[in-house]
C-alpha cells in the first residue's frame, strides 16, 4: 500500500501579526497538515522587509490553532545554539499541545551571520556543527540530563525539565542534500526534507529527487536501520513546475514525486498580497498566491489524490 500523502503550507513572517493569525486559522480549517516559518534573522531574499523571528513567532501562533502540525523549514544552527533550541522545541511542543515537528538544518545565510556578528563557516565546519546540533536536541530531548562534549559544542548536566510532551521527542526534520548531511539524516531524522535540485529542469530536479531517496536507502540499510522509517518530504516551489496553473497539473506534480518516494508536499502559500521577489520572478503557478487557489487544493485536489481518484 503507497505511504499517505502529507501536504503543508510554508508561509512567510513578513504580514503584520494579525494576517499572520488570520492565515493560519484558515490553513487549520481548512484541513492541510501542516504548517510552517522560515527562520533567519531577515527575509535573505529581500533584507529590508518586516520579518519576524521565527521560533517566537511560532509559539505564539500555535495557541492560533487547534489540530494542524507546526514547525520551522528549517530552525538555522547559525542563529540557535543547539541546547537552547531544544528547550524552545520543548516549550513549543507544550504550547502546541503535542503539535510541533521540528525541522533543523545546516543554513548557510550570509546575512545570518554578518547580521548577528557571527563568523562564516566553511563547508566542513557547517556539517561537522549541523551533525553536533542535532546529537545534542536529539539527546536533550530524549532524556532528564545530558552532559555533551563535541569539538563546537558542549553541554554539561542539561536539564530537560518537563521533557516534551511528545514522546520519544517531537519528530525532527532534517534537510539535507550532500551524501554527510543525508547520513546525519538516515540515523537522526523522522522526516527528510528536499528543495529537488535547484535551477535544473523539471525532469533533471525530479530525477535528483529519485537518486537522492536511493542514497537514502542505502545509508538507512549500512546503519541497519528500517528506511521506511523516515518520511521523505518536498518544499515545492525551487523547481520548474507549475503545479497551481490546474487542478490537473496539481494532480500531475503530486504524482511525479510520489513515484520517486516523496509522501509530504509543503507549498508556499505567498498570500494574496503577494511577494516582489517571487513576483519578480514569475512564480505565479508555482506558489499558491490567492485564498481561492488555497481553497480549491485542499478541498477537491487533495481528497482525489488520498483516496485515489
Amino acid at each position: 500500500m503507497p505511504p499517505k500523502l502529507s501536504f503543508g503550507i510554508m508561509t512567510l513572517q513578513n504580514l503584520p501579526y494579525a494576517s499572520l493569525v488570520e492565515r493560519w486559522r484558515q490553513l487549520d480549517a481548512l484541513g492541510w497538515d501542516s504548517v510552517w516559518l522560515g527562520d533567519h534573522f531577515v527575509d535573505p531574499f529581500s533584507p529590508d522587509e518586516p520579518w519576524y523571528d521565527g521560533w517566537t513567532l511560532l509559539a505564539a501562533l500555535a495557541t492560533h490553532t487547534k489540530r494542524i502540525r507546526i514547525g520551522t523549514l528549517v530552525s538555522s544552527i547559525t542563529l540557535r545554539n543547539p541546547a537552547l533550541l531544544a528547550k524552545e522545541a520543548m516549550t513549543v511542543d507544550h504550547v502546541s499541545q503535542g503539535r510541533l515537528e521540528l525541522g533543523i538544518g545546516a543554513a548557510g545565510r550570509p546575512l545570518d551571520h554578518t547580521m548577528t556578528g557571527s563568523d562564516v563557516w566553511g563547508s566542513p565546519e557547517r556539517v561537522q556543527r549541523f551533525r553536533e546540533s542535532v546529537e545534542i536536541v536529539d539527546r536533550l530531548l530524549r532524556q532528564r540530563v545530558t552532559t555533551y562534549a563535541g569539538r563546537w559544542y558542549r553541554t554539561e548536566e542539561a536539564v530537560m525539565n518537563p521533557g516534551p510532551l511528545q514522546q520519544p521527542r517531537p519528530p525532527l526534520t532534517l534537510a539535507a542534500h550532500g551524501p554527510t548531511t543525508m547520513r546525519i539524516a538516515a540515523r537522526y531524522a523522522d522526516s527528510w526534507n528536499s528543495l529537488g535540485k535547484l535551477g535544473a529542469s523539471a525532469d533533471e530536479s525530479l530525477r535528483a529527487t529519485r537518486e537522492r531517496n536511493q542514497q537514502l536507502d542505502e545509508y538507512c540499510a549500512a546503519l541497519g536501520r528500517d528506511p521506511h522509517e523516515i518520511e521523505r518530504s518536498l518544499l515545492c516551489g525551487f523547481t520548474p513546475d507549475r503545479p497551481f496553473v490546474s487542478l490537473d497539473a496539481f494532480h500531475e506534480f503530486v504524482g511525479r514525486y510520489r513515484d520517486v518516494g516523496i509522501e509530504e508536499f509543503i507549498f508556499y502559500w505567498l498570500g494574496d498580497e503577494g511577494h516582489p521577489v517571487f513576483a519578480d520572478r514569475g512564480r505565479k503557478g508555482v506558489t499558491i498566491t490567492d485564498r481561492a487557489t488555497l481553497e480549491r487544493v485542499a478541498m477537491d485536489a487533495i481528497p482525489a489524490l488520498r483516496s485515489g481518484s
